[in-house]
């Protein structure tokens, strides 16, 4: 599987890593394939559009990009925010779901990483009631992810704007959803509460638990 996060030009979109149809009937093959083979790329090809005018990035890697976008040229640190920061969260977002959870498996997670939740945030169902309102009351387009912030190995919930990306230095993305319009306007319409249901019998806690792990003995940079 490719590793989008230490990517570097020219950036490409993996596959998906299950079929379009695997998270049926809670996200629905339809939406799936817009918001792969459509969406996703155009944020890979734009990107790519913009690193192309600057072979000094073209050695960096993703997640390099986007914790120094500040530092970047001011005719493409616009353009690689929001294109790499698309990239950069539809990964991680394909990767936080799974075909195993649609068909009935655990619906919640276990060992180190459901003891932080609870460490944080008092309870797993505590932790799920406030991801889902933070989710639910976002103004207009944006993710919002679960992270482990490394100086005090804390879990906590960062409510991004557009596709910003969290301070990659200082805190590591491990569960993040998609509140954009297009992750769910075909079969929920306006109905965003619907879709955050639904999501929450997808997650892959499996690999939420790995990059948890990983976040515990390496930076992502």
């Amino acid at each position: 599987m490719t590793d989008v996060p230490r990517q570097t030009y020219p950036f490409t979109l993996p596959d998906l890593p299950y079929s379009y149809d695997a998270l049926e009937p809670h996200l629905d093959e339809a939406t799936m394939r817009v918001h792969h083979d459509k969406h996703h790329k155009t944020y890979v090809d734009k990107l790519n559009e913009a690193v192309a005018k600057k072979p000094e990035l073209q050695r960096l890697t993703l997640v390099e990009l986007l914790s120094d976008i500040d530092k970047l040229p001011d005719d493409v640190r616009e353009p690689v925010r929001n294109n790499g920061g698309g990239h950069y969260h539809h990964d991680l977002f394909w990767n936080s779901l799974s075909p195993a959870a649609a068909q009935g498996a655990a619906r919640q997670p276990d060992g180190e990483l459901a003891a932080a939740i609870s460490e944080s945030f008092a309870s797993f169902e505590k932790f799920r009631e406030q991801f889902t309102d933070v989710a639910a009351r976002h103004f207009a387009s944006g993710w919002v992810a679960l992270v482990r912030v490394h100086d005090t190995g804390k879990l906590a919930l960062a409510d991004l704007k557009d596709h910003d990306a969290p301070p990659l230095r200082k805190r590591t993305p491990l569960l993040i959803v998609d509140v954009w319009e297009h992750a769910y306007y075909l079969k929920f319409q306006n109905r965003r509460p619907e879709f955050l249901t639904a999501f929450w019998s997808v997650v892959d806690w499996k690999k939420t638990a790995q990059r948890f792990a990983n976040s515990r003995t390496a930076t992502p940079m």
